[in-house]
């Protein structure tokens, strides 16, 4: 049997790929054995075990971003928990280390050099973290989503999607999404989400903004997130729900989609070919804007600033474009353009490739090259 570690978490935006991985990977070598090294806090405590897999936790650790006292105790605190990883690495007998970002990436890739122990990186983001900066140094098994990414030893492999999300078919799936919602046949579908957490900006405007989209003859699948203050509406053709655990059968059942522009999301909307309106968070290093590029200019989805995305933005910019359905219909097909549905499969080759390389596990392929380059918030 061999063992992989995977280390990430904290969002569903890291969590989901790597559970795709994760499934990929057990399903192609059975034998295979895959931990995954995240926090008690992060949304991987419940997604990992849900999924059938063993949480290893280790503490949150945010990098502290000015002088205070979380500064001084910080590298003690690090230093504490990669003395903790390689002891797992080592107690576990793991033989490959895949981290994807967040909170565990970085004492589990500083642990897997320590400890001898092959590393492979997942960059999902176009503008790459300083975790995955740091390890693209200390490996060439770095697969990254965006062709704009700018990261040593990378190659493209695209992100790895859950499996119902990898085989959608909209239009077959659409009857049942419809159904799962409650959702009116007769009337278009405007999906609205900002991820696992939401996006207080973004509710705050369809939710004063949803009555004059039902009334331009939508009704909105609105997700607000679990922390929103957001509840249910008695407006007709309102649908507020704080967390969905079906993505797939929301996706088939809507015609457009207004959303952050997180790198999961982007490439799940340009998968499966829906359009939309991304609304990139304001705050961090802008990687929200870069991660929209490629499908921004395919003409598959078109980009708002937070700031900009108001009221009156609904009312004359969204609505023009709900109420032209040719538009929408063009950019559904631009939207799909762009989109790839392999990056689970490519990302696994990464990793049994590493395997092999070091010469442990099976290093079993599908036949999937991995050196080729596809072409593929409460906040």
């Amino acid at each position: 049997m061999s063992t992989y570690l995977f280390a990430g978490g904290g969002t569903a935006g890291h969590v989901n790929p790597l559970l795709a991985v994760a499934d990929r990977l057990t399903e192609r070598t059975p034998d295979a054995r895959v931990l995954v090294l995240g926090t008690a806090e992060g949304l991987e405590s419940r997604l990992v075990p849900m999924r059938g897999y063993e949480l290893l936790t280790i503490p949150r650790l945010p990098f502290p971003r000015k002088p205070n006292a979380a500064a001084l105790r910080f590298p003690g605190a690090f230093w504490r928990a990669v003395q903790r990883t390689e002891q797992l690495i080592r107690e576990h007998e793991v033989e490959v280390v895949l981290g994807v970002g967040g909170y565990a990436a970085a004492p589990a890739y500083v642990a897997a050099r320590r400890t001898g122990t092959p590393i492979v990186v997942h960059e999902q983001n176009a503008k790459p973290g300083l975790a995955n900066r740091l390890a693209a140094f200390l490996t060439d098994h770095v697969g990254l989503t965006f062709s704009n990414t700018r990261l040593r030893h990378g190659r493209v492999v695209g992100m790895p999607l859950r499996r119902e999300i990898e085989s959608l078919d909209r239009r077959a799936a659409r009857a049942e999404g419809l159904a799962e919602f409650g959702l009116d046949p007769a009337r278009p579908v405007l999906l609205v989400t900002g991820g696992s957490s939401g996006a207080r900006s973004i509710n705050r405007t369809v939710n004063r903004s949803a009555a004059t989209i039902v009334g331009a003859g939508w009704q909105v699948l609105h997700v607000v997130g679990a922390k929103s203050d957001i509840g249910p509406s008695d407006l007709d053709g309102y649908h507020v729900l704080p967390y969905c655990d079906r993505m797939d059968l929301a996706y088939a059942a809507s015609d457009f989609v207004v959303s952050r522009s997180g790198a999961g999301m982007v490439c799940e909307l340009t998968a499966v070919g829906l359009p939309s309106v991304l609304v990139p968070y304001p705050v961090g290093n802008g990687e929200q804007r870069h991660n929209a590029k490629d499908v921004v200019d395919a003409g598959g989805a078109v980009l708002v600033a937070d700031g900009e995305f108001d009221e009156d933005w609904v009312t004359f910019q969204l609505l023009d474009i709900l109420q032209d359905r040719a538009r929408i219909a063009d950019m559904t097909v631009r939207a799909g353009s762009v989109g790839h549905r392999d990056g689970a499969d490519r990302m696994t080759d990464l990793v049994l490739d590493a395997a092999k390389r070091a010469g442990t596990g099976t290093g079993a392929s599908s036949g999937t090259d991995a050196g080729t380059t596809s072409t593929t918030e409460e906040r």
